[in-house]
């Protein structure tokens, strides 16, 4: 595999993570953002990751190498992300704490949790690339991106709620991206090594998009009395996500 595709699916990754900090903008201008309207957007995120594990991951997974490496490709990671969950310290503004019991601050603690959400993200957009379809690559990180937006608004309201200022709120939400970059690296690196990684990695990275969809997202976004508009934002993430994957790929 090239260079090029390597660098290419890194960058990649770095611009849908640093989405991250674009969706956290607002935060400059107003506190005002209302519950119906972040949790409609977390179900957006939801559905578009949802689409993205589908279509370009899954099915392709399917079409290299057959059924079975996909489902245990899938089943695998959603263990490993089940396992990271359960032993990293952690904290979720809306579901509270999990993983071993710590003493970092509640930030950092809040940091980590968006950081094993988005490892498998960046893993994703790299395996993507490291298939040598650059337009696929392409189409998951836009996919990443999209999807990155709404949760960087929900990582920068609750510090800006519990007395961070506007800019310390963004760099953290910045910062929890970071790891996506790592992540595409890793995945690029692996594929480009052994081309028979590829349908592993496509169904590893699936298996652990739909753990953080199912134990995080979905969650979150049905927390409070929005949860309808919740699942109809999911749903016009996932239409948004398939017309997309089916225009460029």
């Amino acid at each position: 595999m090239s260079t090029e595709i390597i660098w290419l699916g890194s960058i990649a990754s770095l611009v849908a993570g640093l989405a991250t900090g674009a969706g956290a903008l607002p935060i400059l201008f107003t506190r005002r953002i209302s519950d119906r309207l972040l949790d409609v957007t977390l179900g957006f995120s939801a559905g578009v990751m949802l689409a993205a594990t589908s279509f370009s991951l899954i099915v392709p997974a399917i079409d290299l190498s057959g059924p079975l490496v996909a489902v245990f490709g899938l089943v695998l990671g959603a263990l490993v992300l089940h396992l990271v969950d359960r032993f990293i310290p952690h904290f979720h503004p809306f579901l509270g704490g999990e993983g071993r019991p710590s003493r970092l601050p509640r930030v950092w603690l809040f940091v980590l949790a968006i950081t094993i959400h988005n490892f498998p993200e960046g893993l994703a957009v790299g395996v993507s690339f490291g298939s040598g379809d650059v337009t696929t690559g392409l189409v998951i990180a836009m996919a990443i991106g999209l999807q990155n937006m709404p949760e960087g608004l929900a990582v920068a309201l609750p510090l800006l709620r519990e007395g961070y200022s506007r800019r310390r709120s963004l760099w953290y939400a910045i910062l929890t991206g970071a790891v996506e970059p790592v992540g595409g690296l890793l995945g690029v690196a692996l594929v480009s090594i052994s081309q028979p990684l590829l349908p592993w990695g496509l169904a590893f990275a699936a298996g652990a998009m739909l753990f953080v969809v199912s134990d995080e997202l979905i969650p979150e976004s049905h927390r409070k009395e929005f949860a309808r508009e919740a699942t109809f934002g999911l749903i016009a993430g996932f239409v948004v996500m398939m017309f997309l994957d089916h225009l460029f790929t």
